[in-house]
This record gives structure tokens, C-alpha cells and sequence, in this order.
């Protein structure tokens, strides 16, 4: 299966993001191509701006803090466990967080917070199944692919927008 990308610069750093042929997400990554790849193994991909601009837009409109949430079609490829937890992320609202051990209650397997953080960390996804909002029980900012400094900006993104579209 060939995958169809574009790398754009966004207000936190270069993104990229990979559609299939029916124009599906099926993985994105803060980094260039390279930081996508890694996250899609051995697929092939093929640059194409064309295929990418909805989705470039709807991302650079959640980065720029004119959106909440995505409505795109997503194709992440995984077991049906970690179906499962990718989607109870793109449950967890904007501008909140959630802890593994919730995550893990709300999929209806509580013993499973360690299984859920491995899920989490192969999320191919990033940012539209919003894995930056799992944290530890303790409340800190444990495990993201691309770093705690990252994960800390884009939570403080959300609180800061989440903040201002409940004032409005």
C-alpha cells in the first residue's frame, strides 16, 4: 500500500502527515518525513501537497488555535486492543487531560494502564487521536514519542484556547 504525505511548517515545528489512496490519515508526525516514516515502517510513501490539504488544513487551523477538534476519515492500523485506545483518545476533550489507569477504566479493562501506555506510545496518529493527553496518575507529563517539551506546549495550547472558546 503507498502512502501519499506532505511536511509543512506549523507554529510547533515541522509536521507531517500521510494519507492512503481513498485520502484516510494513516499516520502524521512532528518531524519531516523521516519522523513519519519511522512511524509507518516500511510503507512507501510519495509526496503529495494535493492529497494532504485537508488535512494540512485542518491541522494548521488546530495549531493556530481556530479549531478544537478534526472531522477527517482516519486508517491507523493496529490490533483491535490498541483500536480500541485510540479511540477512547479521541474521546478525551479538548484542553483536558486524562491519567493511563483512566484511559484503561474507560476501555473497560482497569488493570490494563500499562498495556493502554504501550498503546498509546504506538499510536500512528498523533495530534488527531491525541495521545498528548494522557499523563501519569501523579499528574506528570510521561511518555510522548516527540518529547516532554512538545507534549507540555501542546496541553498548554489547548487549556489556553479551551479557555478563551468558554469566554466567548
Amino acid at each position: 500500500m503507498t502512502l501519499y504525505y506532505d511536511s509543512f511548517l506549523t507554529p510547533f515545528g515541522m509536521f507531517s502527515v500521510a494519507v492512503d489512496a481513498q485520502g484516510r490519515i494513516a499516520g502524521t508526525a512532528f518531524g519531516r518525513r523521516s519522523a513519519l516514516a519511522a512511524r509507518l515502517g516500511d510503507l512507501p510513501l510519495v509526496r503529495s501537497a494535493e492529497r494532504c490539504v485537508i488535512a494540512r488544513k485542518q491541522i494548521d487551523d488546530f495549531l493556530a488555535g481556530r479549531r478544537n477538534d478534526f472531522d477527517l476519515p482516519l486508517a491507523p492500523q493496529g490490533t483491535p486492543f490498541q483500536q480500541s485506545v485510540w479511540q477512547a483518545l479521541r474521546e478525551i476533550p479538548f484542553g483536558t487531560t486524562t491519567s493511563y489507569g483512566e484511559l484503561a477504566r474507560a476501555i473497560g479493562r482497569p488493570g490494563a494502564a500499562r498495556a493502554v501506555g504501550r498503546a498509546n506510545a504506538t499510536n500512528p496518529i498523533c495530534l488527531l487521536v491525541p495521545c498528548h493527553r494522557v499523563i501519569g496518575a501523579s499528574g506528570a507529563l510521561t511518555g510522548f514519542a516527540f518529547g516532554e517539551r512538545l507534549k507540555r506546549r501542546l496541553l498548554n495550547h489547548e487549556q489556553t484556547h479551551a479557555v478563551r472558546s468558554r469566554a466567548a
